[in-house]
């Protein structure tokens, strides 16, 4: 065994991962701010009812996330055609959006937290699940 080679190997897939989540936390925190700051708007200034609008505002930031992704984070059409690229994209953004409800919806009416408090509480836990997602299941590779 040669751990010479194999710590370098694995130092050098380190410090790509490590780029990898700094860029999708930039491209993410694009992404948190059109959602969050939309969501506070019709939300909380409209008074909008705010699952409704959490709906809204995530597909708006999805996009965003997915159109900045495909640009500085990951690389698009490597695993799969574009089309289907999207619609996997889409399928992990929807089980995301159920989670981001669910937490939104028991930080709201179970814990009585404020929206805002409880906006933020949601996205961190489903900008890890996104991430994560779409590293492994839907693009694989990322940009270097």
């Amino acid at each position: 065994m040669d751990s010479g080679r194999s710590t370098a190997s694995s130092s050098t897939t380190s410090f790509a991962d490590l780029k990898s989540v700094s860029r999708y936390f930039v491209v993410g925190g694009v992404a948190t701010v059109v959602d969050v700051g939309l969501f506070m708007l019709f939300a909380q200034q409209m008074g909008l009812p705010y699952l409704r609008v959490a709906a809204g505002t995530f597909v708006l930031a999805t996009l965003v996330n997915y159109f900045l992704s495909v640009r500085f984070v990951f690389v698009s059409g490597l695993r799969f055609r574009r089309r289907y690229e999207i619609a996997l994209v889409f399928v992990v953004s929807a089980i995301g959006l159920a989670l981001n409800q669910a937490i939104l919806w028991a930080c709201v009416e179970l814990g009585g937290l404020g929206l805002l408090f409880s906006k933020l509480a949601a996205t961190a836990v489903v900008f890890s699940w996104n991430y994560l997602s779409r590293r492994h299941f839907v693009f694989g590779a990322t940009h270097h």
